[in-house]
């Protein structure tokens, strides 16, 4: 082989092997996919779960050029189901859920694991699917925490109302071990009424009305979420009464924390269950593609009590929720 071929080819095989660094080992030479399947911004909590997915989106995309984050927000679970296909069909590598109602998801989680598609579902468990990561909040915790922030609000006596969300898993768990701490450490405080506000604020006033139609006094109300708890407040201020102690929310809405955090005499406390969980699960995701490393299969979000001493801890300006 004459000088000059052999020049060639060995300038050749360095181009080959720069060409490998310049594009790293870290997939960032792009083709790698994620869709995110989320409810549409229909309150409070989803709005942030939204704002969260696309700040990661942005995140994502800028540190690994020539990756895509596909977000598709659904407006019921049909349409989320639709969405869920059409990214299938695009062949992302990696599928983050979170959906309001499970049951029909199930059908297309289970065609994309068939797919070999990396599949992370956050909040709401899927039935008949076993994902490889799944990001929860301690919906129990969230439940045994109002317990304990009404009992002392009330000193553990007296009769209150509850305002669940809506029939699914992690409602049931919220309600599950609020009630179940009642009943062992607060045995005199007596549930008076109870009904579902499906998270959202007009949903919520209507209830405290009904509630304040059918009970001439209320000690204290739990609301599991805090858009339920902002029409609740409302349908209460316009009633005119003042026989209600305390309001307790759910999620951490940065205007309810605020109110917390400003010593409102209504609103004492608030639990947290944040929309940065969506962030969780991507992130999940970032790390088996990009990273080449195994995320723990469950990831648990434990809720936290926000009380007037805390309260500026959790509260984030930019954010929606």
């Amino acid at each position: 082989m004459g000088m000059s071929k052999r020049l060639s080819v060995f300038a050749s095989l360095i181009c080959s092997v720069l060409s490998a660094i310049l594009c790293g080992c870290g997939k960032e030479d792009g083709g790698i996919r994620i869709g995110v399947s989320i409810p549409a911004a229909d309150h409070g909590w989803s709005a942030g779960v939204v704002w969260n997915s696309e700040q990661a989106k942005a995140e994502i995309e800028k540190k690994y050029p020539g990756s895509e984050v596909l977000v598709v927000t659904a407006k019921n679970s049909a349409d989320q189901v639709s969405g869920i296909e059409n990214m299938l069909m695009r062949k992302v590598n990696a599928l983050v859920v979170m959906s309001q109602d499970p049951v029909p998801l199930a059908g297309v989680c289970r065609k994309a694991k068939e797919k070999g598609t990396y599949l992370v579902i956050v909040s709401n468990p899927v039935e008949g699917v076993r994902p490889d990561v799944f990001v929860k909040g301690d919906n129990r915790s969230m439940g045994i925490e109002a317990a304990h922030a009404v009992g002392r609000e009330i000193g553990g006596k007296g009769g209150i109302v509850l305002m669940k969300g809506q029939p699914c898993p992690i409602d049931n768990d919220r309600v599950g071990g609020f009630k179940e701490t009642l009943a062992k450490e607060y045995p005199e405080i007596r549930i008076l009424d109870e009904g579902d506000a499906f998270w959202k604020a007009e949903k919520g006033q209507q209830l405290m009305e009904l509630f304040l139609q059918k009970h001439s006094v209320i000690d204290c109300v739990w609301a599991g979420d805090d858009d339920v708890l902002t029409g609740a407040l409302l349908a209460y201020e316009k009633s005119g009464r003042k026989d209600v102690r305390g309001f307790v929310g759910g999620g951490g809405a940065k205007v309810i924390v605020k109110k917390i955090a400003d010593k409102d005499p209504l609103v004492k406390a608030t639990v947290t269950y944040s929309p940065a969980m969506i962030r969780t699960g991507i992130d999940a995701a970032v790390e088996k593609l990009f990273l080449n490393k195994e995320p723990a299969p469950e990831i648990v979000i434990r809720s936290e009590i926000v009380t007037p001493e805390n309260a500026r801890r959790y509260y984030f300006e930019n954010s929606p929720y």
